[in-house]
């Protein structure tokens, strides 16, 4: 097993990774009836795209002897209706200032984002708009 979703009320849930024993709690959006105190399912859906696309650039840039360090993702979740759903997510990345990479190492690490877990994982028809700041 991964985890543990436990049902709390008042449409929060707390989540516990059991390797880890670390605890997250998420509540319903506050357009969906829900308090908004937490990151909502779609929230961390969302989000998971932004850590899986830093994490697998920070695993390739390791071998490459680059540090990403301070370079961040900035996400904006789309829902739809009908059926309510994520439509789309916007993934701003900033890459650290103090990075000074050619044209092809940049490629190579935006290909790797582009291409990770959670991004291969999401439906086809959700739209992507990812862009770099190098």
């Amino acid at each position: 097993m991964t985890s543990t979703v436990i049902y709390k009320g008042a449409l929060r849930t707390e989540m516990t990774h059991l390797q880890s024993t670390s605890v997250i709690e998420n509540d319903a959006p506050t357009d969906n009836m829900g308090k908004g105190e937490r990151f909502s399912p779609t929230d961390m859906v969302a989000t998971a795209l932004g850590s899986c696309m830093l994490t697998t650039m920070g695993i390739k840039a390791n071998s490459m002897d680059i540090d990403l360090t301070d370079s961040k993702v900035d996400i904006t979740k789309i829902m739809k209706a009908d059926p309510r759903r994520i439509g789309g997510i916007k993934a701003h990345v900033t890459m650290s200032k103090s990075l000074n990479l050619d044209d092809k190492t940049k490629e190579i690490l935006e290909r790797v984002a582009r291409t990770c877990p959670v991004e291969r994982s999401l439906h086809p028809d959700m739209e992507l708009d990812i862009t770099f700041e190098w």
